[in-house]
């Protein structure tokens, strides 16, 4: 059955499309949604100026996501996870991550642009895509560190490494009442 859209659709068509649909989505969905009209010269006539609007409006769209995407393309993140000594992440990082580091750094990407196959799970540098709209994409090079590694990068001044201070547990005085273990219970 062919019908008139009366609104964008995703995967079907813009406003103003006539599309060939199967009579059971026409009937069931399109028509009483008020998603599509049956097609007729009236009709067609009716939404010729509201076309033409929206088509104005998609090319202004479109051109503002190729600008965002070209100030994204091939900017870096970097992202700090605790991993283990062979590299791998306790837990993943995932969409958001990269998108809110991407926001922290002023670009403005919304989580579900960024595009991962899967949570990467390993430290390490990943190119990951930025999908603006079906044409409009972009690549930025996701790296992952482990949260222990940046610190001791951080601690590094002039080529030299510098200790990094951390608690001393076994030294640490008791203090009156409690035992080695922890436990305040004296009733033993």
């Amino acid at each position: 059955m062919k019908v008139l859209l009366v609104e964008d659709i995703d995967k079907l068509g813009w406003l103003g499309d006539v599309v060939d649909v199967k009579n059971g989505y026409a009937r069931n969905y399109l028509l009483p949604q008020g998603l599509a009209q049956p097609v007729t010269e009236a009709n067609i006539k009716a939404i010729a100026d509201e076309r033409a609007r929206r088509a104005e409006i998609r090319l202004a769209e479109k051109a503002r996501m190729e600008k965002e995407a070209g100030t994204v393309n091939g900017a870096e993140a970097v992202i700090a996870s605790k991993a283990n000594e062979q590299g791998h992440l306790f837990g993943s990082v995932s969409e958001k991550e990269i998108a809110e580091n991407l926001r922290a750094q002023g670009f403005s990407v919304a989580d579900e642009i960024v595009k991962l196959p899967h949570h990467i799970k390993e430290v390490g540098t990943f190119d990951v895509k930025l999908k603006f709209a079906p044409e409009v994409t972009a690549q930025v090079s996701v790296v992952v560190v482990a949260e222990g590694a940046e610190q001791a990068e951080n601690a590094e001044v002039d080529g030299e490494p510098q200790a990094v201070a951390q608690e001393d547990t076994e030294n640490t005085p008791v203090a009156d009442g409690e035992s080695e273990g922890g436990s305040t219970d004296k009733s033993q």
